[in-house]
């Protein structure tokens, strides 16, 4: 199962992709969980999703995801595993925050709120990750074996 969980090739686009989701992911996970780029930092976070019902283990879990996930996608490990579940928590804020404010994002700041056209880029991404796994540089490629020659590639 691991290998299949791991399975990559060498391909440069998969690294530019997973390189672009982690470090876009990662500050709206250190907002929450750190306070940097204007956040609240996690007790804040805590207290505010509880406010919209959203459970603290859920919370803790979205953090984990935005932080950890996005980090360990920008070095490939368990590329596939992070990109299910950075794909599952956008999807999940999509549906239940962005979709009744339409497709556009609030450029010009006169809507209710954002729409969900960011969303559907992240998932796009996440779909190519899960689909060809962390490509060129990746922790993944380090237990991928090369069939043509039987050894492990690097």
């Amino acid at each position: 199962m691991l290998s299949a969980l791991v399975r990559t090739d060498s391909s440069p686009a998969q690294f530019f992709i997973r390189l672009a989701l982690g470090c876009v992911i990662f500050p709206h996970g250190a907002q929450k969980v750190f306070g940097w780029f204007g956040g609240s930092g996690y007790l804040a976070t805590i207290e505010s999703f509880a406010a919209m019902g959203i459970p603290a283990w859920a919370t803790i879990l979205l953090m984990a995801v935005e932080v950890g996930g996005a980090g360990f996608l920008v070095i490939g490990f368990l590329t596939r595993f992070w990109a299910l579940a950075i794909g599952g928590v956008i999807s999940a804020c999509m549906f239940a925050n962005h979709l009744q404010h339409g497709f556009f994002m609030n450029w010009s700041g006169k809507l209710q709120g954002e729409g969900y056209e960011y969303h559907l880029l992240v998932i796009g991404i996440c779909l190519a990750l899960l689909i060809r796994g962390g490509g060129l540089l990746s922790v993944d490629r380090l237990f991928t074996k090369d069939r043509r020659r039987g050894g492990i590639v690097f």
